[in-house]
């Protein structure tokens, strides 16, 4: 939408005063707070008077723009003129006239969001563009032509009233900033008293958080080099049993093959308790590497029935492979997601003596994750020992854990794991009820980042677009399409990513995304624009808000509705 709400025709010299007072009440109507509604009338004031004075007179549009909040005022002011001379050395500050025409520009571009000028030997179109206040309802078409028939009936003041009116501004200014200098002056004698204080604290947290490093990192190294050293010996006490049983040297009695069991089962327990160990302190060295690749659910439910099937041990349980409908292909790692469904279905099958251990996968509705679920009707857990079974070496007491031997470190793994993944592990259960394990994963795993653009490997012979969106998998997509290009995708997930990235590169283009997830994409589209060394990229907004006529108000060059 861009609907008028306001035109003004500049023919004498009270009319530039009359453009200061419009563009004041304007501001105030759109709920404007004082210092921008002084902002705003400045800038148009500066403008008008320059049209006046060098082009004998021009016309001021005030215009609303946008179907979305918040919606922006456009101020266009245009003259027939004959243009402004050197306007590059204007636009950068270092021209300067008897008159003072330069000065004017440069502070009104200074005072609005955006701000253009396109300058002819047969006139001047200067642009500016102010984001309405988010506080300020959304206005229709009615609802404008309210408001400028209420604008329209406003009595203009008289040259002496908007004096008196520029003054007062000019004192709440001077007086707004004396209380601040006093304000940052009290802020500054405090911040020096405190900031003695930090400088000890932290030299004391530093050395405590030293500590604590060697101390973990002791621990960890000292688990995992255990656990390597137990492993030998596990492993063969497993396949000695395994050699004794089979009779590779001769026959057991009974008993015999009674206390070889023992030994095989208690082997098993160690070997298991030996590689979650591994596993977790994996975890904490920062040593497990995550292998993404495409898999279905369908498939990773096929091999997960073949491997699990044999520890049913009666008929008095079934364990049930739901078919994973209307589920996507996921991009992450197979294994990891399969060692955490084996340990919840693994757990399920020993608490559960009759019944079922159901299995189950659901999209998400935005369909960016996938949850995978295991129920079982077996013993359940009460309510005040949900949170503990996912601590180290925890495990509930109950006559079933007597005789069903665990570790205590499979639900803590696989908590560990699934946060690896970028999602998270839940519980829901009752004691006496069953339970239901569940694990959410994105159905795209993104690749942490960790030092923003500095981390990038800019490929020579590639063109860099830096593609500013929160969806991984839409990233995918954009690097799917461009693989085999000149373009390189640089991803941004956030508008602070986006920003350290053009600290670090000039992108050729931006992509954005303007439904970042609790951040402004609006804001930053004006950033970009107001920023003269990265005015001139060009800007392909790509969302879902149906609001082109605002994208290419603020100064994007394209847009495009998703998908």
């Amino acid at each position: 939408m861009s609907a008028p709400l306001l035109s003004i025709r500049l023919r004498y010299d009270e009319d530039v005063v009359f453009a200061r007072q419009r563009a004041r009440q304007v501001a105030e109507a759109l709920g404007f707070d004082a210092q921008d509604q002084t902002r705003i009338a400045t800038a148009v004031s500066e403008i008008a008077r320059n049209a006046f004075r060098y082009a004998s007179g021009g016309n001021v549009d005030f215009r609303l723009e946008g179907v979305t909040q918040p919606q922006v005022l456009s101020i266009e002011i245009r003259d027939e003129g004959p243009g402004v001379t050197d306007l590059p050395a204007v636009l950068e500050g270092r021209y300067r006239s008897q008159t003072g025409m330069g000065v004017g520009i440069v502070g009104a571009r200074r005072l609005m969001d955006r701000f253009t000028i396109e300058s002819r030997a047969a006139g001047t179109v200067v642009a500016m563009q102010k984001l309405v206040p988010r506080t300020t309802p959304l206005l229709g078409a009615d609802a404008v032509a309210r408001l400028s028939d209420r604008l329209m009936r406003q009595a203009p003041r008289t040259a002496a009233e908007e004096v008196q009116q520029q003054n007062q501004e000019l004192l709440r200014a001077l007086e707004e900033l004396t209380r601040r200098q006093g304000e940052i002056a009290a802020i500054n004698r405090e911040l020096e008293d405190t900031n003695r204080g930090v400088v000890a604290l932290y030299a004391e947290l530093n050395d405590k958080a030293e500590h604590l490093r060697r101390a973990d990192e002791i621990k960890t190294r000292f688990i995992s080099n255990m656990s390597h050293e137990f492993r030998t010996p596990v492993n063969s006490i497993q396949a000695l049993a395994r050699l004794l049983l089979e009779r590779a040297d001769g026959e057991l009695n009974a008993e015999q093959e009674r206390q070889v069991l023992f030994i095989r089962q208690s082997a098993d327990a160690l070997s298991e308790l030996v590689n979650d160990l591994l596993d977790l302190a994996k975890i904490e060295a920062g040593k497990t590497v995550v292998r993404p690749g495409e898999f279905a659910v369908a498939d990773l439910f096929g091999a997960l029935r073949g491997m699990l099937r044999p520890l049913l041990v009666g008929e008095a349980v079934s364990l049930v492979f739901e078919a994973p409908d209307g589920v996507p292909n996921l991009y992450s790692d197979e294994a990891k997601v399969s060692q955490i469904l084996r340990n919840f279905i693994s757990n399920a099958l020993k608490f559960t003596s009759h019944g079922e251990v159901r299995v189950s996968a659901v999209a998400s509705p935005d369909g960016r994750s996938v949850t995978f679920r295991v129920t079982d009707t077996g013993i359940g857990i009460a309510e005040a020992d949900l949170e503990r079974i996912f601590q180290e070496f925890t495990q509930v007491e109950n006559p079933i854990q007597r005789r069903v031997k665990g570790t205590g470190l499979g639900l803590p793994l696989c908590r560990r794991l699934a946060e690896l993944l970028g999602g998270g592990v839940a519980v829901e259960s009752r004691a006496g009820a069953g339970s239901t394990f569940s694990t959410t994963i994105p159905v795209v795993y993104a690749i942490p980042a960790t030092n923003g653009a500095s981390t990038w490997q800019l490929e020579p012979m590639r063109t860099p677009v830096l593609v500013v969106e929160d969806s991984a998998e839409t990233i995918l997509i954009y690097e799917k399409y461009l693989a085999g290009s000149g373009f390189q995708v640089l991803p941004a997930y956030t508008v602070r990513e986006a920003r350290d990235a053009l600290a670090a590169v000039r992108p050729r283009a931006v992509v954005l995304d303007i439904s970042l997830r609790g951040e402004d994409g609006w804001g930053f589209l004006i950033e970009m624009k107001r920023r003269d060394d990265l005015r001139d990229v060009p800007v392909l907004v790509i969302t879902t808000v149906e609001d082109e006529r605002k994208a290419l108000a603020l100064g994007a060059d394209a847009f495009c509705l998703k998908p």
